[in-house]
């Protein structure tokens, strides 16, 4: 079960999570190994020069070729219909290859405002020292998109949902405005993964994954990955990789591979989850309002079963009474983990205009929506009563001198 499988006699999506990438050795084993080895023996002088040609297929040195991230890769192409997956260091340095194998000086990337901050601190501070300017638009505004592509346009970037708003737009329509505009289209699909939407299927040219989120699902390790053709991806990106070194790990890739073989149990879970708290931040009033694409009120919300299976597992809302709320809300919780990582079993809770957008100046935040107020969770895999009972102790009245 390599790249792109016949419809009708490929294997569901559960299946693929398990089985595929394992190509059993001579022992036989079970569960796949790891391959922990910096380098590979080569039958002859003949052989080596063989394979660093390209000449012979076979693993040369692990920072590009190594057997247990090569499972990895397999399997996550499979599970996202793509062509070729290369693992990555992490989640920015997958962006970072896709940026340093496809564009060049002068190149622009058009981009939605709603972003990872560290994503924007890419776009704006290291690839505009080489001559590649970003360009952003509001995510799903279709004619904001047309409007900003330029003939020296090359990349159409967005997260969808977007963190930490969760805003969305129309992979379909935004693919099809690419192709026509003779630009590619890379989707970060951290948020939903492909157990819940895969991007590929809609049009997009490449889909980019923090590994270190729901891949994993426990907060183990980090990784990323970029999914696609294998031309662009095996050759031009896999070749930044080889030279430049951001791969992953094979222990790292093990991990992953676990964390696979439960994604789609998980994230059904993870967002049934959030359904449920979000129903019930609704209802409190120390919350001004609640970003979630499972809720009707969401602009997106009717994305949901046509791109988008379910609302996902994560959420953002809007405290009254600005950071100061925002902060006692999240220091009242016992249970909940305050950190900026997310797709853990374990729920997060952090406050992004001070962490994970804390880099942009006030500017950027106010104009990508990230409010002092603003509060985003990660809801985890506990009972859901108890979380609703750890967030409800900073909910209440604050207190008076």
């Amino acid at each position: 079960m390599q790249g792109r499988e016949d419809s009708a006699t490929a294997p569901g999506f559960a299946t693929r999570a398990v089985r595929t990438g394992h190509h059993r050795t001579h022992e036989a084993e079970h569960s796949e190994p790891i391959f922990a080895t910096s380098s590979y023996v080569f039958a002859s002088a003949a052989e080596a020069a063989a394979r660093f040609a390209g000449e012979q297929a076979g693993n040369i040195y692990s920072r590009f070729t190594n057997p247990t991230v090569a499972a990895f890769e397999e399997r996550l192409a499979a599970l996202e219909n793509g062509e070729r997956c290369v693992a990555t260091a992490s989640g920015m340095s997958a962006i970072l290859a896709v940026c340093m194998g496809l564009l060049q000086a002068g190149d622009q990337i058009v981009a939605s405002r709603s972003l990872f901050g560290s994503t924007t601190m890419l776009f704006n501070k290291y690839l505009a020292r080489f001559g590649i300017t970003t360009r952003y638009v509001t995510l799903g505004d279709l004619a904001a998109w047309d409007a900003a592509i330029e003939p020296r346009t090359r990349l159409l970037f967005c997260e969808t949902p977007s963190n930490p708003l969760t805003e969305m737009v129309d992979i379909r329509q935004l693919a099809e405005l690419a192709r026509r505009r003779g630009c590619l289209l890379a989707v970060d699909n951290c948020f939903c993964t492909p157990a819940l939407q895969r991007p590929l299927e809609l049009g997009a040219d490449l889909v980019i994954h923090s590994a270190t989120k729901y891949l994993d699902g426990q907060g183990r390790c980090v990784g990323g990955a970029v999914v696609g053709d294998r031309q662009r991806v095996g050759e031009e990106i896999h070749g930044v990789l080889r030279t430049a070194g951001p791969t992953m790990s094979p222990f790292n890739a093990w991990i992953f591979l676990k964390g696979l073989e439960t994604l789609e149990l998980r994230m059904l879970a993870h967002a049934r989850a959030a359904a449920d708290l979000a129903a019930w931040l609704l209802a409190q009033p120390a919350v001004e309002r609640v970003h979630y694409p499972g809720l009707p009120d969401h602009p997106h919300h009717h994305l949901i079963g046509t791109q988008q299976r379910t609302g996902g597992g994560i959420l953002a809302f809007e405290m009254r009474g600005g950071q100061a709320a925002a902060w006692r809300l999240i220091d009242a919780t016992r249970w909940l983990s305050i950190t900026a990582n997310l797709g853990d079993t374990k729920t997060t809770i952090t406050h992004p205009a001070t962490t994970t957008h804390g880099r942009l100046t006030p500017q950027e935040r106010a104009t990508a929506g990230i409010g002092d107020g603003l509060v985003r969770i990660a809801v985890g895999l506990e009972d859901i009563a108890d979380i609703q009972t750890d967030l409800a102790r900073g909910l209440g009245p604050a207190p008076t001198d």
